[in-house]
């Protein structure tokens, strides 16, 4: 039985890839859907000894199927968001504690003290629906920073700048999260020059302005919010981990989380540090769903185990992601 304090009491890389050799034996051997998809692989659980050699479950999957490693009735469900008339993600989380734990002590290596900061979030098409796992994450970390002035801004940008230059100005360290349409939308009415305050996008223009290139983007932002570095938050419904970006789109994983990146052209082969394929995410945090995920996103890892994303497959790449459909 794998519990919680395996998996967040990590600390050596020869230590993680054991208990996901476990963990992958578990789910291969609880969640139906992750079996199926090993068996049409003709994957032996018993001759899995490395990483590599382990399958990762294209993460389409969690939009046709209940991706779940256990018969406990789900706490909570997050969904993706989608344009109307697309299929979302639902990813069941049987234990949401486990979530809690992750992003609480993801956070807290990579940030210290959540009471240290006022946190601010302008994540106005999160807010706007149900079943987001960034609101669920985000609220509580407001919570847990038990600073009044803490809080949630959907489209009063007018009280936002007046807050956030008050906060600077007094020296109050800050943490405003936003959706990146939402923070270039910011800077439009005002040009600020922060100096305490962190800014930090979870991606994503949602349909409201033209994609950018990062550096493009981070240069905006940096000049718009007068900071030095914008930092990143890279997440998604289906993992309960997230790594972050503390700048220069370079994201770091908490010892529970690790990526490989696989080649475009061949899903089962794997891509020396450097070179650009495909992220796959191990998440041991995901334990009650899936921990192997092939997501659709295109990046580079280097020798640290740091890692970039440089963009997504356009579906005409998804090349041996979609092995099949059960």
């Amino acid at each position: 039985m794998i519990t919680a304090s395996d998996i967040f009491t990590i600390s050596s890389q020869k230590q993680f890839e054991k208990i996901a050799l476990k963990v992958f034996r578990f789910q291969h051997e609880n969640n139906k859907v992750y079996r199926d998809f090993c068996d049409f692989l003709k994957v032996n659980p018993q001759q899995v000894k490395s990483l590599q050699q382990i399958p990762f479950l294209p993460i389409q999957f969690f939009k046709s199927h209940d991706v779940v490693s256990n018969s406990d009735p789900a706490e909570v469900t997050f969904t993706s968001s989608g344009t109307t008339g697309m299929i979302t993600s639902r990813h069941l989380v049987t234990d949401v504690s486990l979530y809690e734990e992750s992003y609480r002590k993801g956070f807290s290596q990579f940030y210290g003290n959540i009471e240290d900061y006022v946190v601010l979030a302008l994540l106005p098409s999160y807010l706007e629906r149900e079943g987001s796992s960034l609101i669920y994450m985000v609220e509580d970390l407001i919570k847990l920073s038990n600073q009044p002035e803490s809080g949630f801004y959907l489209h009063n940008h007018d009280d936002l700048i007046k807050k956030l230059l008050e906060l600077d100005e007094a020296g109050q360290n800050v943490i405003l999260i936003g959706v990146t349409y939402a923070l270039l939308d910011l800077i439009e009415k005002h040009q600020f020059d922060l100096q305490n305050t962190i800014i930090m996008e979870t991606g994503g223009m949602k349909g409201k302005r033209k994609e950018m290139i990062r550096e493009e983007l981070h240069e905006q932002l940096c000049k718009g919010f007068g900071v030095s570095s914008i930092h990143s938050e890279y997440g998604m419904t289906e993992l309960l981990a997230q790594a972050y970006s503390l700048g220069e789109g370079i994201f770091e994983c908490p010892p529970w989380m690790n990526i490989l990146v696989r080649d475009p052209e061949d899903a089962l082969t794997y891509l020396k540090d450097g070179k650009t394929g495909g992220i796959n995410v191990i998440d041991l945090a995901n334990i009650n769903s899936c921990s192997f995920i092939a997501t659709q996103d295109l990046g580079k890892k280097y020798p640290n185990n740091s890692f970039e994303v440089l963009g997504r497959f356009d579906n005409s790449d998804i090349r041996g992601c979609n092995l099949m459909v059960l």
